[in-house]
């Protein structure tokens, strides 16, 4: 198989943190009309170039048996692949073995072949030595000595070229199954992308083909909005505090969008670590980096939406009035939080901005981007409760929830 090489450029992550959620916010509120669900011919091709080498577009388009055609193929490949990495291992340590033994064998070999001259220089010089004398015993030492390395280098020797022949066949047996098991992988790629390119000349007829039998199913149309998103949105307040509301909420659905981007990038880490065995050295720490600035600008949506862990054992049976007087109460903790974050935050921010700080892997992504999504994440927290203390406050003194009121839940 090719090996992948593409490494994600810098500009492009972050245009894509930016212009993704931008355009999926605005599909998400483009009007649907109240006919049946139809078929997209874009969202078809976007599956296709995303998915097609599982055929989730057959899938998507409800041409069920010949996406199954596409799973055992993308199976083969994995199997394929398996085969050969346990391949690659094999060869690699035996012909290690192969190397560490011709070593051996290349010295051994001419310090044997001159064993008979030096063990007769050694007997003549013990012959010649008088007997009891200290040059005899010496002799005698150095006799043995030499005597002993050799018969060390003879079973080196002899262990080696054993090794040798062993090892050879193993390297070869594992260098033959790792060149079949790459012509099973890369042959079936090539039928997959054959097949893809087929799929991507019929899609337009596929769409159409699914649009039509839509006219005989009972399918219901889909709502405009998700109960969930309705359901957060009512929590937009009147009056001034109303646009903090609204900033917590864009800013919560902003950055939601990018655990789709996740998706998608793990998925390509997935096709590239065990279909083309070359993972990447960027989806998992852009990933985590993405994740923890998502964590920290959705705290003041989390806020707004009430979806943060707290004790409700004594706070939910509480009137409207004392639930706002028990925030109230509390509130000093939670902005003691919210400031340290903040300041602490800045901290961080300034000093990887003058540092020019960059990741320490391969990749080298800047990190200061990062460090002031911990100060923008505590600016809208500290926004967020400055909106619901003036809330509590208005809960306070006519007993209506602060999110009541002619513009609630516009968002």
């Amino acid at each position: 198989m090719p090996s992948l090489t593409f490494v994600l450029p810098h500009w492009l992550y972050w245009a894509m943190l930016v212009v993704f959620p931008v355009v999926a916010m605005v599909l998400a509120r483009r009007g649907r009309s109240d006919g049946p669900r139809l078929y997209s011919l874009p969202l078809a091709y976007f599956v296709l170039v995303t998915g097609g080498m599982l055929g989730l577009h057959r899938f998507y388009l409800k041409s069920i048996w010949w996406g199954l055609l596409f799973l055992p193929l993308f199976f083969v490949i994995l199997f394929a692949n398996a085969h050969q990495r346990d391949a690659r291992s094999a060869y690699s340590d035996a012909a290690n073995i192969v190397r560490v033994s011709k070593g051996t064998i290349e010295r051994e070999e001419p310090r044997l072949a001159e064993a008979d001259a030096t063990l007769a220089a050694l007997r003549s010089e013990l012959a010649a030595a008088e007997e009891g004398s200290f040059t005899r015993r010496a002799a005698e030492r150095r006799l043995q000595r030499e005597e002993r390395r050799l018969e060390n280098s003879r079973e080196r020797l002899e262990a080696s070229r054993t090794d040798l022949l062993e090892q050879q066949a193993i390297a070869d047996t594992a260098g033959a199954d790792r060149a079949f098991w790459e012509t099973v992988a890369f042959v079936t790629f090539i039928v997959i992308l054959v097949l893809v390119a087929i799929d991507a000349v019929l899609l337009p007829f596929l769409v159409r083909r699914a649009n039509r039998n839509l006219a005989h199913e009972d399918e219901e149309p889909l709502p405009q909005l998700s109960p969930e998103f309705v359901k957060d949105r009512a929590n937009v307040s009147s009056g001034w505090t109303g646009w903090i509301d609204r900033l917590s909420f864009y800013s919560g659905e902003f950055v939601s969008y990018w655990a789709v981007i996740a998706v998608f990038v793990y998925y390509y880490e997935v096709v590239a670590r065990y279909v083309f065995n070359s993972p990447t050295n960027w989806a998992h720490e852009g990933m985590y980096l993405m994740f923890g600035m998502q964590y920290l600008i959705m705290g003041a949506y989390a806020m707004l939406s009430e979806s943060h862990v707290r004790v409700d054992i004594f706070y939910a049976p509480l009137s409207p009035r004392r639930k706002a007087l028990a925030d109230i109460l509390t509130s000093v903790f939670f902005f003691i939080f919210a400031g340290v974050l903040l300041v602490t935050g800045w901290i961080f921010a300034a000093d990887a901005t003058r540092v020019s700080e960059v990741s320490f892997t391969d990749w080298q992504l800047a990190y200061w981007p990062f460090k002031w999504a911990i100060v923008v994440g505590a600016l809208l927290l500290v926004l967020q409760g400055v909106a619901k203390l003036a809330q509590d406050f208005r809960t306070l003194a006519s007993g209506v929830p602060g999110t009541s009121g002619p513009s609630s839940g516009k968002a």
